[in-house]
């Protein structure tokens, strides 16, 4: 049977994450692809999942809850790589596996309400803005120790890792500072004492960048999917 456009793409993607891995001297199989199904239909998130992508990841709550709620028996991992309004946070909650956006202690509080009337434990990754730009969430880096020691007292919060957007550029140089930075200061914490495993950086345009800087998942849409549908 003929392999499909994203089975061709997927080849590139992994090749290329081999290939920034190597060049890092890192274990490409330490990097793990989160497939952004974000404005494509159910059937792009199935065929990922058919091709053992397994950690699909959505922008807006809404939409993912619609294919989630149509999704057949497959396990998959749903991850949501978008900014979380608190309003939202009822829906969110135990529906997705990781949510890459906490930014604040306030979102903090109100996943750990929903969470503890749920009785269920949030895994969370602090969404930091690096490049310190005004049009992206995220708290600044020096409000990450707080915002993380404020999370290790909430029983029904897990932070995991750290999350950051490089700038949309085609400065390797520049992609790579942010990239870095991230990685320092998850040093500087686990120095501190925090367990933060996971590194959620790097996209279509950055993600071998991201790679040699040490991500541990890269958020990929149009690499592997193409262009959104109009």
């Amino acid at each position: 049977m003929a392999l499909g456009p994203l089975h061709e793409r997927l080849t590139a993607v992994r090749t290329r994450i081999a290939a920034a891995a190597a060049r890092a001297g890192r274990y490409a199989g330490a990097v793990r692809i989160v497939a952004v199904t974000k404005g494509h239909p159910l059937t792009s998130a199935l065929e990922a999942a058919a091709a053992g992508l397994l950690d699909l990841g959505e922008n807006r709550v809404q939409e993912a809850l619609g294919k989630m709620d149509a999704w057949p028996q497959t396990a998959v991992r749903w991850h949501l790589v978008g900014h979380l309004q608190r309003n939202k946070v009822k829906h969110a909650v135990g529906r997705f596996a990781l949510i890459h956006s906490l930014d604040s202690v306030r979102l903090a509080d109100a996943l750990e309400a929903e969470a503890a009337g749920r009785g269920r434990v949030q895994d969370v990754l602090v969404e930091v803005n690096v490049a310190g730009e005004a049009q992206k969430s995220g708290c600044a880096p020096a409000e990450v120790p707080r915002l993380a020691e404020h999370v290790a007292g909430l029983p029904h919060v897990s932070v995991r890792g750290l999350m950051t957007m490089a700038p949309l550029t085609d400065d390797v140089a520049a992609q790579r500072r942010v990239f870095a930075a991230l990685f320092a200061l998850r040093e500087e914490l686990l120095g501190q004492g925090f367990r933060l495993p996971e590194l959620s950086m790097g996209m279509t345009n950055d993600f071998e960048a991201a790679v040699e800087e040490g991500a541990t998942m890269v958020r990929l849409g149009t690499a592997l999917f193409g262009e959104r549908p109009q």
